[in-house]
């Protein structure tokens, strides 16, 4: 049972199967029974079988397994033999490929020393150092290669020495006017360009040091002649539909194109082939839900639920009670609740989310929550906790009777408090069940499950909270929660299961925050005025953040590009703060590696007012409430995203004081990073900042983790330029299910498995 209330009848069991997750290798490989196409078993085939253990391994670094994986890298940027490369856009630990002039070459011979060739490039305007050295006869023959044609194409890494940009051994090959090939740095690799001669373009692939474009580029063409005949998987009236070409001819003039031209129509029916998929993965998904069954709320006007309204110190806004009622007519039904409640930062999302697991306690059944991280899950058991009052006692003398327990469980519980806690899980006594990834451990068995509430949705994936609601004898209603806001064109492809609620409105009583620039670089004075102001703030009674990118000074500074200044760190800057501006204050250090007790004992010493000022990392960045915290310094607030800083700015102002976040930053005035500051600091609406975010760092990640600016889980898709296309695959994917419910078709069979094993794989690598 489920607080004191028994577990019903369990109903019919759920007609939905469950979502098989298979590792990289499994769901790729060669697998028969797998793949029900010839041409997506041709394209699952794993690259080792093709190029042997050693490049498989290599493109494996690129994320590159499978002929698919390979035939969907596709070059960043074209060269032909024509142009020149603006030597001014290039700096240093850039991997380039560029197109210049030779201006000067001079052999330089010394006594004791290899032979040097010594080349100067230009485009006419700037200049670029080369040299390569080598025994005299590998000099001789660079010099006179370099020496036939008119113009070439250098391709390498951009280094530094003495102050100038220069460039050591790069590959190359030398042009006639015409374009053709005269002169290469290996006859080896004249592969690399060898199009260049049909009046085609260079395809400059996304590469590594270890693994240059040019033999990617080597690899392509041997995997696509291995290709050539494999017969087209999107069926004639769907290429219509989509107005694409055959995959073939898409996969030849992508690679290697006669012009800008041929390469748009060939990467749109690449875009084509991941948007029809995708959305024929989600259209399977909403039918399925459609078919499954799940155990009904009913709402009793004596419950939890009832008790826990009477007892709210507040009234709800307006968009809490149009949401609940949604939520609750939602779990009412027999058929599962999928829905995605998306809010601004301090919206209420919690309150809303907990008075539907409050319903399922009331119908005899629990409700788990789901947090990424253990800091956030703990922060949601103590609010929760503190909200429900001796409603969530549980089983205590004195707490009413129908009183339910709220039970935390994440990675570093305790074994005794562990196996209490799975007890207690296990026979129905926690109604609310609240944890990290751990409550995916077998071990973790619920009496009653009926609701699912996944907080910050974008850090897990489909399958992983998949994995609870088939650990359910009935299939449990979903509810994710994101305080990122999520442009439509997002929400239409990475939630396409589900229905979406927004709250906009914030609760009475949040204050008003203050963003500034800080500007540390033109007035290095302002970041000592900061600290002054914290001491005013702890003097006044309040509390203060300072948030950091870096954990300590040895860790790699992930958001700064090759030659940036090394960001502020949580341990060193603590220190300084220590012993200098805030010196006699007490200060709090937390960050992601500290053991789980003592970010506890950190969080619950700085919501106690025992500490004056948290030092810390984005651990902070979602669930942290601390109403006394007024005001926030975010050091090297360039280094972070705009979704990220709207987040971390969502800490402060929640209690009665007005809020002050001050991002310091010494990036150049007129910036990219300097505008997206000054739009932070310009609006507190998050949805206006999630479309600027999206407008200005393409989707990367922006609902994942790395809100700095990550690689994104679409492949060829972007959400802004594509979005008629992703709107016609959705419409055509929909007339595509509804007539072939069953999955008889081998191609709709396989865009499904394709979807799933990748989303797997992505799961897997992220554990």
């Amino acid at each position: 049972m489920a607080g004191s209330r028994r577990t019903g009848d369990q109903g019919t069991t759920s007609t939905r199967s469950a979502r098989t997750v298979r590792s990289p290798e499994e769901g790729t490989g060669p697998v028969a029974s797998l793949w029900r196409t010839d041409a997506y078993r041709r394209l699952a085939e794993p690259l080792s079988g093709i190029l042997g253990d050693k490049t498989a391994k290599a493109l494996a670094g690129l994320g590159l397994r499978t002929v698919s994986d390979l035939m969907q890298h596709v070059p960043r940027r074209y060269l032909s033999g024509t142009e020149t490369t603006d030597l001014g856009s290039i700096g240093p630990g850039e991997d380039v490929a560029l197109v210049a002039r030779v201006a000067q070459m001079e052999t330089i011979a010394r006594p004791g020393q290899r032979p040097r060739l010594q080349v100067v490039l230009t485009d006419g305007r700037g200049h670029l150092n080369v040299t390569f050295f080598g025994e005299p006869r590998h000099v001789k023959f660079w010099q006179l290669q370099l020496s036939k044609g008119v113009k070439g194409i250098f391709v390498g890494k951009v280094g530094e020495f003495r102050g100038e940009l220069q460039m050591t051994h790069p590959n190359f090959v030398m042009l006639s006017e015409t374009g053709r090939i005269v002169g290469w740095a290996d006859e080896k690799r004249v592969a690399m360009v060898s199009h260049v001669t049909r009046g085609g373009l260079v395809g400059i692939y996304p590469a590594t040091s270890k693994l240059p474009t040019w033999q990617i580029g080597e690899c392509v063409d041997i995997v696509l002649d291995g290709l050539r005949g494999t017969p087209d998987p999107m069926p004639a009236p769907a290429r219509a539909r989509l107005d694409v070409m055959g995959l073939m001819d898409a996969l030849e003039q992508v690679h290697h194109p006669g012009s800008l031209r041929e390469v748009g129509a060939a990467e749109r029916r690449l875009k084509a082939d991941e948007a029809l998929a995708l959305q024929v993965t989600m259209a399977y998904r909403r039918l399925d839900a459609s078919h499954s069954r799940a155990l009904p709320v009913t709402v009793h006007a004596d419950g939890l639920l009832a008790r826990f309204d009477a007892a709210l110190p507040f009234d709800l806004t307006e968009g809490q009670r149009q949401v609940s009622e949604q939520i609750l007519s939602d779990i009412g039904r027999e058929r599962p609740m999928q829905r995605l409640l998306q809010g601004e930062v301090g919206s209420g999302k919690t309150v809303v989310a907990l008075r539907a697991m409050l319903a399922e306690v009331d119908s005899g059944r629990q409700a788990v929550l789901l947090a990424p991280t253990e800091v956030l899950a703990s922060q949601h058991a103590d609010s929760i906790r503190r909200m429900l009052g001796d409603l969530g006692a549980g089983r205590v003398l004195g707490a009413p009777d129908d009183a339910t327990e709220v039970v935390l469980l994440t990675g570093s519980t305790p074994a005794a408090r562990r196996r209490e806690a799975l007890a207690k899980i296990a026979d129905g006594q926690a109604g609310i069940v609240i944890g990290t990834h751990a409550l995916f451990s077998e071990q973790v068995g619920f009496a009653a499950l009926g609701l699912v509430v996944v907080d910050e949705q974008h850090r897990f994936g489909v399958e992983q909270r998949a994995v609870l609601q088939e650990r359910a004898d009935q299939v449990p209603h979903l509810l994710v929660l994101t305080a990122t806001p999520i442009p439509r064109s997002i929400a239409m492809t990475v939630f396409g299961d589900l229905e979406v609620s927004t709250l906009r409105e914030i609760p009475a009583g949040r204050q008003p925050v203050q963003t500034t620039v800080v500007d540390v670089r033109a007035h290095p004075a302002w970041l000592d005025r900061a600290w002054e102001r914290a001491r005013e703030e702890v003097s006044a009674g309040r509390q203060v953040f300072v948030v950091c990118p870096r954990i300590s000074g040895s860790e790699p500074d992930e958001g700064a590009g090759d030659g940036a200044s090394p960001s502020a760190s949580v341990t060193e800057l603590a220190e300084r703060l220590r012993e200098g501006p805030l010196a006699g204050l007490r200060l709090g250090v937390l960050h992601g590696r500290l053991p789980a007790s003592e970010k506890d004992e950190v969080m619950a010493g700085f919501a106690a007012r025992e500490l004056d000022v948290l030092v810390a990392t984005t651990v902070i960045e979602v669930g942290v409430d601390v109403p006394n915290a007024s005001m926030m310094i975010v050091m090297d607030a360039d280094r972070f995203g705009i979704s990220q800083l709207h987040q971390l700015r969502g800490r402060i102002g929640r209690g009665a004081y007005p809020g002050v976040c001050l991002l310091a930053t010494a990036v150049d005035a007129g910036s990219v990073a300097a505008e997206r500051l000054a739009a932070v600091a310009s609006t507190r609406d998050g949805f206006e900042l999630a479309d600027l975010d999206l407008a200005q760092r393409r989707e990367g990640d922006v609902l994942g983790a790395q809100q700095a600016g990550g690689k994104s889980t679409l492949r060829l898709l972007r959400v802004l330029d594509d979005a008629q296309l992703i709107a016609d695959a959705r419409e055509l994917a929909e007339e595509l299910v509804a007539g072939d419910p069953e999955r008889s078709s081998g191609y709709l069979a396989d865009l499904v498995t394709l979807t799933e094993t990748r989303a797997a794989g992505e799961w897997l690598e992220r554990s």
